[in-house]
């Protein structure tokens, strides 16, 4: 046995220990004297001071309209279309180009039910738009919703078409404004006037 290590016992049942200290609970309501007493640690009545309390679901603010009851009816448009994410939003599923690389070869034609076949795509409920992001180098005949400017550049350059099922929306454009009307100056009829010269008054 080595000199510095600690002498052992041998193991018994009155020598049994926890492998880690026991701390006492909080014992509340024992008298002034113990911390805990009087109040117990919950304050001076309210709700969160009776029994049950900590029975509350989660969200509960004391019978006041709650806040995931409050925020869906709030101002503004929420149309069907918008619906996912938020008012006058829609999503649109990235495709990127080094996905269309990999699963696909050289001369297919590729839609929205072929993406679906090759596990790009979940369902066709929601809108596909090809991203540029990564290299092309077969010829594919692409077709979805929309297109980034960078994939359609690298679809053509490989030989390949991509057609959009939704016409590019045009930012430029305002929605409700109506165009400005150039201001024209309204002509004035000459009025012929008397020569009053020489006259008195």
């Amino acid at each position: 046995m080595a000199p510095d290590s600690p002498p052992t016992t041998e193991l018994n049942l009155h020598t049994l220990q926890p492998a880690q200290p026991r701390t006492d609970r909080k014992r509340v309501g024992r008298g002034l004297g113990s911390g805990k007493g009087r109040y117990s640690g919950r304050g001076i009545k309210g709700q969160k001071s009776r029994a049950g309390s900590h029975k509350l679901k989660a969200g509960f603010e004391g019978g006041q309209m709650p806040l995931d009851m409050r925020m869906p009816k709030q101002r503004g448009n929420t149309s069907a279309d918008a619906m996912p994410i938020g008012p006058f939003r829609t999503y649109s599923h990235p495709v990127n180009l080094r996905d269309l690389e990999r699963v696909c070869v050289d001369g297919d034609t590729v839609n929205i039910e072929t993406l679906v076949e090759k596990g790009l795509v979940k369902n066709t409920k929601a809108d596909v738009k090809i991203l540029g992001s990564g290299e092309l180098t077969k010829k594919l005949s692409v077709t979805a919703h929309s297109f980034s400017a960078t994939a359609r550049e690298k679809i053509i350059a490989a030989g390949g078409s991509a057609t959009a099922l939704k016409a590019p929306k045009d930012p430029r454009k305002t929605k409700g404004k109506a165009k400005p009307v150039a201001a024209t100056e309204p002509e004035v009829a000459e009025t012929p006037t008397d020569d009053v010269s020489g006259t008195e008054h």
